[in-house]
């Protein structure tokens, strides 16, 4: 089955394309990660740690870890959701820099730091060049990611 291929441009921009597979395309990378080969990013065409120009991307999936969360409890105009909601930052199989999400699919107690997710895309009739495109993440039946191996990514 063909899943769709995102751009997601450093400050969260994303653009569709068709490919085989779900993918997110990290713009940015640069800077002392574009010479590393890393999916840094911040603002659009910036590394996110040292704030140089950047021209280069990383394919990323639509498959993620989490590395913090917090509980939503109080109403947002922004978002339709049951109240309490988690809004997780995650960081995408194939980069090194978190982003923030909304979960869902899961009560809010059994999200934890570590928890492997996959996105949920609107449909691709709805698709437009933002991260919107992204419904939401919900938890995969895989295991855990030690602590130790993510403890150092934001």
């Amino acid at each position: 089955m063909l899943r769709p291929r995102l751009r997601l441009r450093l400050g969260l921009r994303l653009t569709p394309a068709l490919a085989p597979g779900p993918r997110v395309r990290l713009h940015g990378g640069g800077g002392a990660g574009e010479a590393a080969g890393t999916g840094d990013s911040a603002a659009p065409g910036a590394c996110g740690r040292c704030g140089k120009t950047t021209s280069t991307g990383v394919a990323c999936e639509d498959t993620g870890t989490v590395v913090s969360f917090s509980i939503g409890r109080g109403p947002s105009q922004n978002i339709q959701v049951d109240l309490p909601y988690v809004a997780a930052n995650i960081v995408l199989d194939g980069a090194d820099i978190s982003f923030s999400a909304l979960m869902q699919e899961c009560p809010y107690e059994e999200v934890r730091i570590g928890m492997r997710v996959q996105a949920v895309w609107k449909p691709k009739a709805e698709w437009g060049t933002t991260m919107a495109n992204i419904r939401y993440f919900r938890p995969l039946d895989e295991p855990d990611v030690a602590f130790e191996k993510i403890k150092e990514i934001s």
